[in-house]
């Protein structure tokens, strides 16, 4: 399985978008015979971020493929600022990945709910290492650059992360 996913950010309770919340894609609105909406809850709930990466626990993927050529920095997901980030970043790890994502927004000037205090106490991210989801710490993040362009940007996002 591949996960496929965007660097922005989003409007609504989420704050961000990569492969995390990517995967809310494939959460069923209504379950057939059941009346119940499952997005109304997620979208309405004060513990969305967490729902979402609760959500994640349901498969794993082999690997995440985030599309950063383009970003939205504020906005999102439809509409919104955006920038020309030119970056591809892939990996196994989607914690990882959604990490260096983060930190690629932070670079860009982003929102204050993406951008304050340290990425890994964010929700989304929080959770997901407590379920065992992908890395829980810096050190467990490798960034493989194929330039020298590539590689001053991973020097940037290391310090960041």
């Amino acid at each position: 399985m591949i996960n496929t996913c965007c660097l922005k950010t989003h409007r609504f309770g989420g704050h961000f978008t990569l492969s995390l919340k990517n995967t809310i894609g494939m959460v069923a609105k209504y379950v057939p015979g059941d009346e119940f909406n499952y997005m109304g809850d997620l979208h309405s709930s004060p513990h969305q971020r967490k729902m979402i990466a609760e959500a994640n626990a349901a498969y794993q993927p082999n690997l995440v493929l985030l599309d950063g050529v383009e970003a939205f920095v504020n906005g999102g997901p439809a509409n919104g600022r955006k920038v020309a980030a030119n970056v591809m970043i892939a990996g196994r790890d989607r914690v990882a990945v959604d990490v260096v994502g983060l930190a690629l927004l932070r670079s860009l000037g982003t929102t204050r709910q993406v951008s304050e205090g340290s990425i890994w106490d964010l929700e989304q991210i929080q959770r997901a290492t407590e379920l065992g989801l992908g890395a829980s710490h810096s050190e467990q993040i490798e960034i493989l650059t194929a330039d020298t362009p590539s590689q001053k940007l991973a020097d940037q996002v290391r310090s960041m992360i």
